[in-house]
């Protein structure tokens, strides 16, 4: 198996165990209907770790852009494979969503509210607060990268690793995942809302492009952060790239503030119309 292979493949578990908890949860007439929060975090570390055991000795399991991205600003990974490698976790992630909506094919049209729909492909903030969602999508990302990094630092029992990975998801979505619904890799996010979007599910409703660009920029810019700070403060090996990388972390603050303002601005034009 290639590489690109085994990130698609990788990927595409991670999705559909993944999304699949969030389809069992949510779903009407699933027999883990209503299990609540603690059932989705612990089926997305779980996810993520045999994710990973299937396909770690062969592409490294990165399964998450912002991993890639990570370790190409950190060095241990060549910039020329980047583009391969996104391209494999999109599809892979697409493929995920497909079988998700495959596995649970009568409960769509047996719930009746498209956001809840909505919500196993895809995130969404649960206050809306772009300048809060993006910095929630950015320090989740940050912390995960930072440490699976440190993690190279440390020995364990051969096997092990993989589930200290999923370990560390499960922590995320306790701890901080409550926000946005932590995605935290831009393909989980938006390979979904993709299929979401082409798939004929009954009664779903808009897949919130609007909001989109914050899980796909956030996880990037945090992952990236990530990488370059445990790169000059683990390895003490100083890289201008991050000072700019916070520049236009601060842009994009600024325009995720201006998107709210204007937000606000047309719903109170509306409201006094």
């Amino acid at each position: 198996m290639s590489p690109f292979i085994a990130e698609l493949v990788g990927t595409m578990i991670l999705i559909a165990l993944g999304a699949g908890v969030s389809a069992g949860v949510a779903l009407k007439g699933s027999f883990a209907e209503s299990s609540g929060w603690m059932v989705i975090t612990a089926g997305w570390g779980l996810g993520v770790g045999m994710a990973v055991y299937a396909v770690g000795d062969i592409s490294g399991a990165h399964l998450n852009p912002a991993v890639t991205l990570a370790l190409a600003f950190n060095g241990d990974f060549a910039w020329s494979q980047v583009p391969s490698y996104i391209l494999a976790q999109m599809i892979g992630a697409m493929a995920g969503a497909l079988l998700v909506y495959l596995q649970y094919l009568p409960h769509w049209k047996a719930t009746p509210d498209a956001a809840t729909k909505l919500g196993v492909f895809s995130t969404s903030p649960a206050i809306k607060h772009p300048v809060g969602n993006m910095l929630s999508e950015i320090i989740g990302t940050f912390i995960f990268v930072m440490v699976l990094l440190s993690m190279g630092a440390n020995q364990f029992t051969e096997g092990v690793h993989p589930l200290i990975v999923g370990l560390l998801v499960v922590s995320i979505g306790l701890s901080l995942g409550g926000t946005t619904g932590y995605a935290i890799n831009p393909a989980r996010d938006l390979g979904p809302r993709l299929m979401h979007t082409l798939l004929p599910i009954a009664g779903k409703g808009p897949s919130n492009w609007r909001y989109a660009w914050v899980p796909f920029i956030g996880p990037l810019l945090g992952g990236s952060i990530g990488g370059l700070f445990y790169k000059n403060v683990f390895q003490d090996q100083s890289t201008p790239i991050l000072w700019v990388l916070l520049v236009v972390t601060a842009v994009c603050l600024f325009v995720a503030h201006r998107s709210g303002r204007k937000t606000q601005d047309s719903v109170s034009h509306k409201a006094t119309a």
